[in-house]
């Protein structure tokens, strides 16, 4: 059974990883056995990233470009594959947030979010599914996250993207199911990260979404990683088009 879980011998390129959820997903694949390439657009952070895994004894490599340049992402696509070796597992990371009501929020705001956290994932999933298709296997995971499903005050914009993600990631599964490729998503609740810092230093804030939360906390970032080696692994070989919900129990309450 543990076997299933193994990801020995598999590549995973995971995109915003030098850092928050990225950097810890790409701890918990390395741990389960991949060798992991890192991704980020700020090359600096991206090293002292793959130093620190590195320092633990992972196998580890980086690439920095930006995924939301066709030209780029199709350019480091390739040379992964013909440096590093064959994309077995795609984890669509990267993602940004803007917060202001929306009836001021800035059009080259929306752009940049949608940019980012929309189209890199159609165009590094594009970018690997196209070398996935002929070895007829592969496993893409792209984050989500509970907006996807809910919203709250002056994050519209960014609700609208991880709507648009999760239905993207259901459209992936039908077009490159038959292909043998797997490609789900992980929805994360609220967890400690870069991303959530003035969250979670928010006292009244913090004080209500606990409340809110079943499990009564924030959630911490290494417990993402489970639900992505289950998803980058044999052990969901018959799971497709699904949104997995790691949340603490948020999307199931009032």
């Amino acid at each position: 059974m543990n076997n299933q879980f193994s990801l020995e011998g598999r590549l995973a390129l995971i995109t915003g990883s030098s850092a928050g959820i990225g950097f810890g997903l790409a701890r918990g694949l390395a741990q389960a056995g991949a060798t992991v390439v890192l991704n980020a657009r700020n090359e600096h952070k991206l090293v002292a990233a793959a130093d620190q895994l590195r320092s633990e004894g992972f196998n580890i490599h980086s690439r920095c470009f930006d995924v939301t340049n066709e030209h780029d992402v199709q350019t480091a696509v390739h040379d992964i594959e013909k440096h590093i070796g064959a994309i077995d597992i795609l984890i669509n990371n990267a993602g940004m947030q803007r917060r202001a009501p929306l009836e001021e929020f800035k059009t080259s705001d929306w752009h940049e979010l949608m940019r980012t956290n929309v189209d890199s994932v159609f165009l590094v999933g594009q970018a690997v599914a196209k070398v996935m298709i002929p070895r007829k296997r592969g496993k893409i995971i792209n984050i989500c996250s509970v907006q996807s499903e809910l919203g709250r005050p002056n994050i519209a914009p960014y609700t609208a993207s991880k709507g648009a993600v999760k239905m993207l990631t259901k459209g992936m599964a039908i077009d490159w199911g038959p292909h043998g490729i797997n490609v789900n998503g992980i929805g994360p609740g609220y967890f400690k990260t870069e991303l959530n810092e003035k969250l979670v230093n928010d006292p009244q804030f913090s004080d209500w979404l606990i409340k809110r939360t079943p499990n009564r906390r924030w959630g911490n970032v290494e417990e993402l990683t489970g639900a992505a080696v289950f998803l980058a692994s044999d052990a969901s070989s018959f799971v497709n088009g699904h949104i997995l919900y790691v949340d603490g129990g948020v999307t199931s309450t009032l």
